[in-house]
């Protein structure tokens, strides 16, 4: 009778004994990770806000070195895979995600971003492969990311209009996303461009819900409120407006505003945000709702041009990483997840 084979566990890959414990280092690299992602600084343009690509590297490079002290802890191989994707180095996220499968073959969530990524990056044939894995290992998550897929296809090669034909229909929703204030609390010239387009819409269809939503403070005060007041100033009803306070990212704004649309019962729901912006905001909220309703609600965007009107048209490769990125993001796939280092 052959002997049993022998079964030998992952160790340690980094030399820490001259350190005082083996896991109050990796506490000190998450603690060191969780300063550069509260940074408060910020790159910025009308459709992104994002951490400088320096902070998210460094993420990366600290998750990867804790992940060689802790080579059980695959949370850290997807937060430094994610922090690439932040950063646009997708093929370096893939190899990432690939060594969670190392690890645990059956990952669904490494098959959900491999499908996905390898998608993105045109990479068929590896896309479907994983997605028939996903398939395999969870019907339920397959189909939930395949809707994603025709949701994002849809949008992305829908035209931009910065204008309304019509009236909107009964039940319908202006929902205006905010945009990063300026440190004294005053607003981006953007988000006023924002607001002036939601005023011409809301003057159009006087019996519409408006939403406006952002929370981020500064200098004690949030974009919603101050949306919400400079809306009022210019002739709106107070009662029309709901202005939701607490978002801080435009996943946030769709997770948080959507129930504001369930509650009115709203059935078609018009967002306005930058032109490079809307395609993005349009997706979250559209995914958003298949959990919460309103059932069979109808969205459509309407932009305050940030760019030409013919240059929008063709979706660039940045704002389509954006919104698949933020896509997984609100089928409930955290960026991080590694204690301290949350999302």
């Amino acid at each position: 009778m052959a002997a049993p084979e022998k079964i030998e566990t992952l160790q340690p890959q980094m030399n820490y004994e001259q350190l005082v414990t083996q896991r109050q280092v990796v506490d000190d690299l998450l603690e060191q990770a969780v300063i550069f992602q509260k940074s408060p600084a910020r790159v910025s343009d009308a459709g992104f806000t994002a951490k400088l690509p320096s902070n998210m590297e460094s993420i990366a490079t600290l998750l990867l070195q804790a992940y060689e002290l802790e080579p059980y802890r695959v949370d850290f191989l997807f937060g430094a895979a994610n922090a690439n994707i932040y950063n646009g180095n997708v093929e370096q996220a893939i190899e990432l995600y690939k060594r969670v499968l190392d690890v645990a073959p059956d990952d669904t969530k490494a098959h959900i971003y491999l499908a996905t990524w390898n998608r993105f990056s045109n990479n068929k044939k590896e896309s479907e492969e994983y997605f028939e894995r996903l398939k395999e290992l969870s019907p339920e998550k397959a189909a939930v990311l395949n809707k994603m897929f025709a949701t994002i296809d849809r949008i992305a090669q829908q035209p931009i209009v910065d204008k309304l034909d019509e009236k909107l229909p009964p039940q319908s929703a202006i929902v205006t996303l905010g945009y990063v204030l300026h440190p004294d609390g005053s607003m981006n010239d953007i988000l006023i461009q924002r607001l002036e387009k939601t005023l011409e819409l809301a003057k159009q269809n006087p019996n519409t819900l408006l939403i406006v939503t952002g929370g981020v403070p500064k200098n004690n005060k949030t974009e919603a409120n101050l949306m919400k007041q400079w809306l009022i100033e210019h002739g709106v009803a107070s009662k029309r407006i709901y202005a939701d306070n607490y978002a801080n990212s435009t996943v946030e704004n769709a997770l948080y505003s959507r129930y504001a649309l369930a509650k009115h019962g709203i059935k078609h729901a018009v967002l306005i945000s930058s032109g490079s912006h809307v395609r993005r905001g349009q997706t979250l909220f559209e995914i958003a709702t298949w959990e919460s309703g309103p059932k069979d609600i109808q969205f459509q965007s309407v932009a305050a041009l940030d760019k030409p009107l013919d240059e929008l048209q063709q979706i660039s490769a940045k704002d389509l990483l954006g919104i698949y990125r933020d896509s997984l993001r609100v089928i409930g796939l955290p960026m991080f997840n590694s204690g301290v280092l949350q999302d």
